[in-house]
């Protein structure tokens, strides 16, 4: 039975959906702060450590949060089946417009306008996860949110009420 079947034959109320997309956004939101967490703690062992200018410490650091940001939010934020490399590919899309984008504005922001590195950092990853929860929801699992697994044992326990 498809989610859209399903969702006629239960006649969820408008509050329920709201309520329900309400928790994946905060989902994504506190995942996403983790991403925060793994991109600035990567960031800064390099900004630190490395000598490296702004752009290579901001890339390597955006590339370790985006892997472990698409698939905890893939499993569990969106409760999607979709096959991972097919998300990816989505992400890598994504990517391809966000990354050189921010990291040529980021650089220039903190090499030549001398901004504080860690504020653009900031501001990068306050612009990458407005975005990224659009593009991700209307976008990569637009007609893939909560068929996996997990989703499956909720509706049973749900019916089982």
């Amino acid at each position: 039975m498809n989610e859209k079947t399903n969702k006629v034959e239960n006649k969820p109320t408008d509050k329920k959906e709201k309520r329900k997309e309400t928790i994946r956004a905060i989902k994504f939101a506190i995942v996403s702060m983790s991403a925060g967490i793994v991109e600035l703690g990567v960031f800064t062992l390099m900004n630190e450590f490395t000598g490296f200018k702004y752009w290579p410490c901001y890339l390597t650091a955006l590339i370790a949060s985006v892997v472990w940001c698409y698939t905890v939010n893939r499993r569990y934020t969106f409760k999607s089946g979709k096959s991972i490399p097919v998300v990816l590919a989505y992400a890598a899309a994504f990517y391809a417009v966000f990354t050189p984008a921010t990291t040529i504005l980021g650089n220039y922001l903190a090499e030549t306008l001398l901004w504080n590195e860690y504020l653009v950092t900031i501001i990068n990853m306050t612009i990458n996860l407005t975005t990224e929860y659009l593009y991700d929801t209307f976008v990569v699992y637009r007609n893939n949110m909560d068929n996996n697994e997990i989703a499956e044992k909720e509706r049973q326990k749900e019916a089982e009420k």
